[in-house]
């Protein structure tokens, strides 16, 4: 898999704020740089966040990717609303995206309210799942059951990304509007988040990808504030297509809303999130219906990618939506299409955290760990470039590092050799042993 949350060295001072925050442990820090380990890493931006230096960031695409193609097509997140201060018009915003270099919009909104009213149908026919049922919404939190939650797997929605179905329809519909064969037709998701830049590379629930890009809103929400201050005083091609259910979806609760009625549960946040998970893992939520899990603070508006507060975005998503239907789609395909919008791959357990395909060596490793993590103060300093005793245990284990990295283990070495004040000299003060206050004459 090709990650979006990449490391750049130059910048990169090894000061392990990042290794603490990472909800998978996926951060390492040894030599003074950082170490981002790819197959733990569930591309959330916690690290991206935290990182002082902006050693951390995401990577999407550039609006250049356009000009490999005849006739491109935007695909804008209802968050990418939430950015703009003082607008009250949607097609503003949509009119210019025309003006930029894009031929076509198509609201991932509306794609939104299809797959709500998808699941409405599901609702009252009656299709059996299991209880809760997990939303399928946000890629971070698919990896992250994938990897530490697999039980919990069945219970995950069968329905794809809202911007996933909105490409496969864009698509479709600028082959018939322009008669151009599929690879001349480029279509670009403008997203909120770094999760979603990767889900559009490798899709968790599609056999192959149908985003041909996934365009950060930050390096679109400049372009377009130009454009739209030009267009305000112009009459605009009425574009939006969208109404109440589809922009809620871009917030922390919309998903749940859409599904008008059904007892819900929506949880906002990476740790919050995974608190959740354990709880129904363990059977402590048995009477939600649904679970809507976002992985940013707010749901996508507080994405990585975006540039305004989440709380602020949300509110003047909010004063948007005033005037507007509750919803303008239903879902409108039969016979083999429905099947578009339910993924065509099974999600399947990520052994990320297996330390052995052989059973007995595994084991036999686990056992080590669990020894010298016996041996370790237990105080998680992060000074080892580990965010835990138990994950320095591990990379010990597995050869990512060695037992003199802990500073504490270096202590108990110099004692052999000196006085025990002596060695406490070389720990930083906070660690140091507490010393006898000399005597008052």
């Amino acid at each position: 898999m090709r990650h979006s949350v990449v490391l750049d060295d130059k910048r990169c001072r090894g000061c392990t704020s990042c290794i603490k925050c990472c909800p998978t442990e996926a951060i390492r820090v040894r030599g003074r740089r950082a170490t981002i380990l790819p197959d733990r890493c569930i591309d959330c931006g916690s690290c991206i966040r935290v990182c002082p230096h902006r050693a951390i960031k995401s990577v999407g695409d550039s609006l250049d990717v356009l000009k490999r193609y005849t006739y491109c097509v935007a695909l804008p997140e209802p968050s990418l609303y939430g950015q703009f201060q003082h607008l009250d018009n949607l097609d503003l915003v949509l009119n210019a995206l025309l003006e930029i270099g894009f031929h076509r919009v198509y609201e991932v909104a509306k794609a939104a309210e299809m797959i709500s009213d998808f699941e409405r149908e599901c609702i009252r026919s009656g299709v059996p799942t299991p209880t809760p049922q997990i939303s399928a919404s946000c890629p971070t939190v698919l990896r992250l059951i994938r990897m530490r939650f697999p039980k919990l797997i069945p219970h995950v929605a069968t329905t794809i990304l809202p911007m996933e179905l909105a490409a496969i329809l864009a698509r479709r519909e600028a082959q018939a509007v322009t008669g151009l064969p599929a690879e001349q037709i480029g279509v670009f998701a403008l997203v909120p988040c770094s999760s979603k830049v990767t889900a559009a590379r490798s899709p968790e629930h599609l056999s192959r990808p149908v985003l041909d890009g996934a365009i950060p809103i930050r390096d679109v929400y400049l372009r377009l504030l130009g454009p739209m201050k030009r267009l305000a005083e112009t009459p605009l091609e009425p574009l939006s297509s969208a109404g109440i259910l589809g922009l809620g979806w871009a917030s922390c609760g919309g998903e749940s809303a859409a599904r008008l009625g059904e007892r819900s549960v929506a949880v906002d946040g990476i740790e919050n999130v995974i608190r959740m998970l354990d709880e129904i893992e363990d059977g402590r939520l048995p009477e939600a219906d649904f679970l809507e899990l976002s992985a940013c603070t707010q749901g996508c508006v507080g994405g990585c990618f975006n540039v305004e507060n989440p709380y602020a975005a949300k509110m003047r998503l909010k004063g948007l939506t005033r005037g507007l239907p509750v919803s303008r789609n239903r879902f409108p395909l039969n016979g083999p299409d429905r099947t578009l919008v339910v993924r065509d791959k099974e999600l399947q357990y990520l052994p990320a955290l297996v330390l052995d395909q052989d059973v007995e060596a595994a084991l036999n490793k686990q056992m080590r760990i669990q020894e010298l993590e016996a041996h370790l103060p237990g105080l998680h300093c992060g000074s080892c470039g580990a965010p835990s005793c138990h994950a320095f245990a591990e990379d010990v284990v597995l050869g990512r590092a060695c037992e003199d990295d802990c500073i504490f283990k270096v202590r108990e070495r110099m004692r052999s050799m000196a006085g025990k004040e002596e060695a406490d000299d070389y720990l930083p003060p906070p660690f140091r042993g507490q010393r006898e206050k000399a005597a008052k004459p």
